[in-house]
């Protein structure tokens, strides 16, 4: 099996996973939520409901990144994983701005107050053991396939053990305090949570739409990868952008103007050899071998050494 079989085998694995766990996690918090009356354990199961429309979101992108390229999408599919993590950042911040409206609603009703059921608790104690491993699950699984919605799953999880903690906080307090209104409270944070997490998501997943790089480090090793070949200098006009976990490397070098073009190409091919042995998950790289000394204007795209010099790490 290639690596990108590999890779998609992981991702489809991976979103079962979440699928099943975060069904059962979700099903049995809601049902809790409504019988105990608690509001946040509630707003804990809707927000693991988003969870699963993650995860099966995840399994439909999977089916679309396994395509492969054609005249149309000469780049292959991708990018359907960023589009889908971006989609999936405004699921969550809207189940994030629901769960905000009910728990305000909640605090300022003046209706009677309803103290949550000790199942709740029980439940919330079981539902932070689940999310946990699922969470680490996601996040070995994101990183062994480079997948950005994987990673952004976890994430997502990473922040429901959080909440989950929270609201486990929150029902030992209105029980000690025989306050229900702390109910409503915590739901409120869980609100914050969510939506801090749906806009952490968002940005990360438009960075590869908008043909950008999440550690411009790479540039640095371009810069000293080229600095190993004999005959390579001035390495110019450098540009890349992720699809998927994979890198699409473009640059110029200078060469002596004198020798031959086999000479040249050969250059070119040492200075890509070079790159894919210092940069991981490079898909293509195109070097394009120019004179040394020849005059050549500001470019307003790719960077050169000095750029980096200016604007320093991110």
């Amino acid at each position: 099996m290639d690596q990108d079989g590999k890779r998609n085998e992981i991702l489809v694995r991976a979103s079962w996973v979440s699928t099943i766990g975060n069904f059962i996690l979700s099903g049995l918090k809601i049902a809790t939520g409504f019988f105990s009356g608690s509001l946040a354990v509630l707003s804990d199961g809707i927000d693991s409901a988003t969870d699963v429309l993650i995860s099966v979101v995840m399994l439909f992108t999977a089916g679309i990144i396994r395509r492969k390229p054609n005249p149309k999408y000469v780049y292959s599919y991708q990018k359907a994983e960023g589009i889908a993590t971006m989609v999936l950042s405004l699921v969550i911040f809207y189940a994030g701005i629901q769960m905000l409206v009910a728990s305000l609603a909640r605090i300022f009703s003046d209706g009677p107050r309803q103290m949550p059921g000790m199942l709740a608790i029980w439940v919330t104690v079981f539902s932070i053991g689940g999310k946990l491993l699922l969470s680490l699950y996601q996040y070995r699984q994101g990183n062994r396939a480079k997948s950005s919605l994987l990673i952004a799953n976890a994430k997502n999880m990473r922040s429901d053990v959080l909440i989950s903690a929270g609201v486990l906080l929150g029902l030992f307090f209105t029980f000690i305090l025989r306050l229900p209104i702390l109910d409503a409270v915590t739901s409120l944070l869980i609100s914050f949570f969510i939506i801090r997490t749906s806009i952490q998501i968002f940005i990360d997943s438009n960075t590869e739409l908008m043909d950008g790089v999440r550690d411009i480090k790479v540039y640095d090793k371009i810069f000293e990868a080229v600095e190993r070949v004999d005959g390579a200098s001035n390495p110019h006009r450098v540009r890349s952008r992720q699809i998927g976990n994979l890198y699409m490397i473009s640059l110029d070098i200078e060469a002596d103007g004198s020798i031959t073009l086999d000479q040249a190409h050969a250059i070119a091919e040492n200075v890509e050899q070079s790159i894919r042995n210092s940069v991981d998950n490079v898909y293509d790289i195109v070097v394009h071998v120019e004179p040394a000394g020849v005059c050549h204007k500001e470019e307003i795209y790719g960077i050169e050494r000095k750029h980096l010099e200016k604007t320093g790490p991110e």
